[in-house]
């Protein structure tokens, strides 16, 4: 595998949010491009990135899987600034990155084996889809937080509603002037604690796509033109209150 990649800040920014969830990962490199699929150690919460070949200024792989330790990666690629160009590149049991700016740096990551299976973006059919500015999301995720660890995201046709109680309560509604709907009535309760590290991919994106239907999981895209991120969670349920 070889890959150059002339914005490597791109996948730092992704590689910082995955490591919240996971520690180690399969980086799986093909004719399509990089990708990962991890789940976390609790199995509540699974996380798809993709960064397409074009995304590349210069990719050749065959089918590999490299097992990565996440914090040595996002350690090097925090190395890399604004105009950095980023080399991968596999040999044998190491990954070599090279970081080439007004010098070239070199950093060789043992690769390690992960025992796990390898994993698959579950089949989900969702009856109601919100697309949003990520912002917003954020905004209502954090004020959700003031007063649970456990938010409702409540879909009508006109309208989508984030909200959390307690002892106290945070709601924000948008109708579908301020966010685009395809929705009929769907409602279910999902973990703040997993919602808070999933937006933090806010701001790599353009949009965020919330598929989810009554009490089943719901699914977070976070799409830009040059990748796709996305996050799958469990539904909270009543009992659990």
């Amino acid at each position: 595998m070889y890959a150059k990649l002339d914005n490597p800040k791109i996948l730092s920014d992704v590689v910082g949010v995955i490591s919240e969830l996971v520690t180690e990962v399969k980086l799986r490199f093909d004719e399509k491009g990089m990708s990962i699929i991890a789940i976390d150690p609790a199995n509540v919460a699974l996380v798809s990135f993709k960064l397409p070949k074009e995304s590349f200024s210069e990719y050749k792989s065959s089918s590999e899987m490299l097992g990565v330790n996440l914090d040595n990666l996002k350690a090097v690629l925090r190395r890399t600034k604004p105009g950095s160009v980023l080399i991968m590149e596999s040999q044998e049991s190491i990954l070599k990155l090279d970081i080439i700016d007004k010098i070239k740096r070199s950093f060789l990551l043992a690769l390690i084996e992960i025992e796990s299976e390898d994993k698959t973006i579950p089949s989900l059919e969702f009856l109601s889809q919100i697309q949003m500015n990520p912002q917003d999301l954020v905004d209502a995720v954090e004020d959700c937080l003031i007063v649970s660890d456990s938010c409702s995201f409540i879909a009508e046709p006109d309208k989508f509603i984030i909200e959390a109680s307690g002892l106290n309560s945070a709601r924000a509604e948008f109708s579908s002037d301020e966010v685009k709907i395809i929705s009929g009535k769907s409602k279910a309760k999902y973990s703040l604690e997993y919602l808070q590290k999933f937006v933090k991919a806010s701001k790599l994106a353009d949009k965020v796509f919330i598929n989810f239907s009554s009490d089943h999981p719901v699914k977070l895209e976070f799409k830009k033109d040059n990748f796709d991120l996305a996050f799958i969670l469990a539904p909270r349920v009543e009992n659990e209150d």
